[in-house]
Parts: C-alpha cells; sequence; structure tokens
C-alpha cells in the first residue's frame, strides 16, 4: 500500500445472506484515500455506498453477512481484526457520521452523555471532564444553548439538531478518518454550510481524512478532491472531482451530471429540460448479464449484454469500467 493512502480497500465483495437467497450488495470495490484527502462516493439509493463505509467498521451483522477482500487501515487489515480490536479504532481512530441520528443515537441516554462516553472510552479523560468537552462540542457545530441540551434525550431534539449531535460525537475523539454518510441531508442550507465549514476547519487543523457519501454531486463538487461514482454494487467511474465534471466518461455519470438543475441553462444552452436517465435501478436480486446499466444506456452494445466490462485506465488519475472507453483504447 502507497504510505500517503491512510485506507485502501482493494476487491471489497459483500454479500446478504437473506430467504430469498443471497444478494451481493458489493462486487470488487476498490477505493483509495490519502491523508488529509476528502473522497466522494456518489450514486442512486441501494448501490452499496453506505453498507462500503459500515464494513470498514465491521458494522454489519457477521451472521447474515459475507464480506471479502482487503480493508488496509494505515495498512493494517481491518477484515482480520478480533471485535475487541475493532472497538479501539471504532470511534477512535475511524468515526462515522450516520445517515440517521435518530436510530443511531440511543435514545435512553442523554446527548452529553453519549458524546462523553466516547472520550471516556478512547481518550481517557474523567467523567466531568468530558461532560465538559461533550458541550464545548455541541457549541461548535452550532447547536443553540448547547450546556441545555447535553442534558436532553434525543426525542427532544429536532432532526437538524440530532444530525448535529451526531456529527459532534463522530468528531469529538479527533479521527483519522471520517466516514461521512450524508451527513447534511436533515440540515438547511446556512447550517449545512457551517458544518461543512467545521469539516474543513478539521480536516486543515489534524489532517483527517475524510469520505464522503452522498447523492448530491453538488456537495462533492464543493468538498471533494476525488470522486467515485457506484452503481449496482460496483464503482463505474473513478476521477479528480474537475475531470469528473469537465468530462465524464461512463455514460451513467454523464446522466447524473446532465440531471442537475442549473439556474438559466435553457437560456445559454438551448436545453428545455433536465435529461433523464431511462428506467429504474435493477433489484440486487436480478441483476441484468454483462453490464449492469446497459438497459438504461443508449449507447449499448451487444458485448455489453454478455459480458461486464473491465475498469481501464485512460489516464494515470482516472478509472472507468464502460465498454465504449475499452473499444477507444
Amino acid at each position: 500500500m502507497n504510505s500517503d493512502m491512510i485506507l485502501s480497500i482493494r476487491d471489497l465483495q459483500i454479500t446478504f445472506k437473506t430467504y430469498d437467497g443471497d444478494v451481493q450488495a458489493v462486487n470488487g470495490v476498490d477505493l483509495d484515500i490519502g491523508q488529509g484527502e476528502t473522497v466522494g462516493l456518489v450514486g442512486e439509493s441501494g448501490c452499496g455506498k453506505s453498507v462500503t463505509a459500515k464494513a470498514i467498521l465491521a458494522l454489519l451483522p457477521a451472521r447474515t453477512t459475507s464480506v471479502t477482500g482487503k480493508i488496509l487501515f494505515q495498512g493494517q487489515d481491518l477484515l482480520q481484526f478480533t471485535e475487541k480490536e475493532i472497538l479501539k479504532i471504532r470511534g477512535n481512530w475511524i468515526s462515522m457520521i450516520f445517515q440517521e441520528p435518530m436510530t443511531s443515537l440511543n435514545p435512553g441516554l442523554k446527548i452529553g452523555d453519549q458524546i462523553a462516553e466516547a472520550l471516556v472510552l478512547h481518550q481517557a479523560m474523567s467523567w466531568p471532564q468530558a461532560r465538559l468537552e461533550a458541550v464545548e462540542m455541541l457549541d461548535q457545530v452550532r447547536i443553540p444553548s448547547p450546556k441545555i441540551r447535553a442534558g436532553n434525550y434525543p426525542h427532544s431534539l429536532s432532526g437538524g439538531m440530532r444530525q448535529r449531535a451526531m456529527i459532534a460525537m463522530a468528531l469529538s475523539c479527533q479521527p483519522a478518518l471520517l466516514l461521512a454518510d450524508e451527513p447534511t441531508t436533515a440540515l438547511d442550507v446556512t447550517i449545512q454550510a457551517q458544518i461543512l465549514e467545521l469539516m474543513k476547519q478539521m480536516q486543515a487543523k489534524l489532517n483527517t481524512a475524510i469520505l464522503l457519501i452522498t447523492h448530491d454531486l453538488g456537495l462533492i463538487a464543493e468538498v471533494a478532491e476525488r470522486v467515485l461514482v457506484m452503481y449496482a454494487g460496483r464503482v463505474v467511474e473513478e476521477a479528480p472531482v474537475k475531470d469528473l465534471y469537465k468530462n465524464p466518461l461512463h455514460p451513467y455519470t454523464q446522466g447524473l451530471l446532465g440531471s442537475i438543475p442549473v439556474l438559466g441553462e435553457k437560456f445559454t444552452s438551448g436545453r428545455q429540460s433536465l435529461v433523464e436517465i431511462p428506467g429504474t435501478v435493477p433489484s440486487l436480486f436480478d441483476l441484468p448479464g454483462g453490464c449492469a446499466f446497459h438497459p438504461r444506456c443508449r449507447h449499448t452494445m451487444e458485448i455489453c449484454r454478455k459480458q461486464a466490462p473491465p475498469r481501464t485506465a485512460p489516464d494515470a488519475t482516472r478509472k472507468v469500467a464502460c465498454w465504449l472507453n475499452t473499444e477507444k483504447e
């Protein structure tokens, strides 16, 4: 592994065992994050983004999930760690901001105590010291009256406040890697900007790496340096953000970018409506043969129906899995 890479994932395969049979949620994902880097992971719901993040922290149910491949954090394969070893990493060296704070926060514990618990466990703070630090963290994420809110239970906070409390908890131990799963979904635009600025400040101060999981391509353009696009459990394109937005290579990426509304565009480009991607995301129980995107692609060739495309590298910074680009090379 490159010494500059804090996280390197290789050939990640995640399969869920269900009553209807096995279903492969993630198929052969490769991903690298350098120290202090922000990498975006985008795609439609159900493509495997959140599952990939949960696999990093061993948060998937072991009895019903098979996870293979390599997840190298600072050179060590997390898939080989025991539960006790993972507990020392989780919430300390690697933290996660979850998409649904109400189901992630403990409803029976006060917000301040939930933040303080991580500090007592991982930072060897006393409870009084940790509770003071928890109030400070709530203040940093712009929660009004943080001392009062620290004594509240999750149900008494609004959705936006719960999300900010989750972010305060994730940042409290100053992690080396932050997994942010839709971190600003429940927040209004003003608070969203404040949270993103807080994450940037923490990153600058601690050289923290961030994996930003979202469906919001505008958010990716604002904060990420590289982006990976997922579809049906596979990474179909990887590129520096500027290159991806300027010249998307995969038809799915082109469709995603074409569906973004741009104020006044029809007056400058003549485009009268948003470009839509036809069809729907396939069920993981019944993926089409060959390239999973081919039923929705306007460039489908015969080989697309029969064989999944290999990942190719048009240049040193880009990767794409599409027969169109393979044919060009």
